[in-house]
């Protein structure tokens, strides 16, 4: 349904749940709560539904979603699932981890999901109230992040009626997301691996497993997140401030006192779970400029530093 609608604030609870299934079995669209950030689902076989969340979100055709799945069985279905696959869904999932992998020819997903490669992406998510909705309705959902396209990602069911109220019809309130951080998006191919997207889950945990990445870019866009510019508040953003200038406002982490600190003990994970929420309220700020004070590239910090060199460009 295209146009300005009523969108309807549900609480994730068993009736919520149940609602929003309701919804997306007709085709509507949901946005979600995951562990990572919430997600704008629709069900994945549906070439109409999944036209929807191109509209809502303005989002460019070229970019594939990410479907979401219940468990490795549901992925089988829909994709070629090797032994590498299964060693990283046995350590990651359910969790923020992403797998693009070949598409069987008989995948029932539409065509707009994949943007019109032989790939898919899949995640297996951790949060219950978007495992609970995957149970009850029993589909394979497309979600990428619930908010116009190119802009800061919502964690909260408040940052989705922000950018999108009026455009879906419903958002389950599962609370803050915990992680904060789009998921780890990594290719499987048959010359190797690859990260596409640095995530929650670090390159190095994944070669721990897999032994070094031995493919290098396709040059394509295969996932979510590969655009130059993405993540964006909005307003011009610069990195590694150590102090703000005056029409800035100062994003903090660490020692680097800010009006908005991604975590004062320096602490990446906390920094990672607040990064989304601190540029929403430098977004809502009366200042023109946006400061973010150095992050380490340690460990989750080169995903940190990802988002906010796109949110950047």
């Amino acid at each position: 349904m295209s146009g300005k609608q009523v969108t309807e604030r549900l609480r994730a609870d068993s009736a919520g749940i149940e609602r929003a299934a309701r919804l997306l079995g007709e085709g509507r669209l949901v946005a979600v709560p995951t562990e990572t950030v919430y997600g704008l689902a629709a069900r994945a076989d549906s070439a109409g539904s999944v036209a929807e969340i191109y509209r809502a979100k303005g989002r460019p055709d070229f970019n594939p979603l990410i479907v979401h799945v219940l468990d490795l069985a549901d992925a089988t279905r829909l994709a070629e699932v090797d032994d590498r696959a299964r060693t990283l869904a046995a350590a990651f999932w359910p969790g923020p981890l992403t797998m693009v992998l070949p598409k069987k020819p008989a995948s029932p997903i539409a065509p707009a999901v994949t943007a019109g490669l032989d790939t898919i992406a899949l995640r297996c998510p951790a949060h219950p109230a978007m495992r609970a909705l995957l149970g009850e309705s029993g589909l394979s959902l497309a979600a990428p992040s619930a908010n116009p396209s190119g802009a800061i990602s919502p964690t909260t069911a408040e940052h989705v009626l922000a950018g999108l109220d009026g455009k879906i019809a419903a958002v389950l309130d599962g609370g803050p997301s915990g992680r904060g951080l789009e998921s780890t998006i990594v290719a499987l191919r048959d010359s190797g691996w690859q990260v596409l997207r640095p995530g929650p889950i670090a390159e190095a945990e994944i070669v721990a497993l897999l032994g070094d990445a031995t493919t290098a870019e396709t040059g394509k866009i295969e996932a979510p997140g590969q655009l130059t510019s993405h993540y964006a508040p909005g307003k011009p953003v610069r990195l590694g401030a150590a102090i703000a200038e005056g029409d800035e406002f100062l994003i903090g982490f660490g020692n680097v006192v800010g009006e908005c600190s991604l975590s004062e003990a320096g602490d990446l994970a906390e920094a990672a779970s607040r990064l989304y929420g601190c540029l929403h309220e430098a977004a809502a700020s009366d200042r023109p400029r946006i400061a973010v004070a150095p992050v380490p590239e340690d460990g989750i910090g080169a995903a940190i530093n990802d988002r906010l060199r796109r949110a950047a460009a």
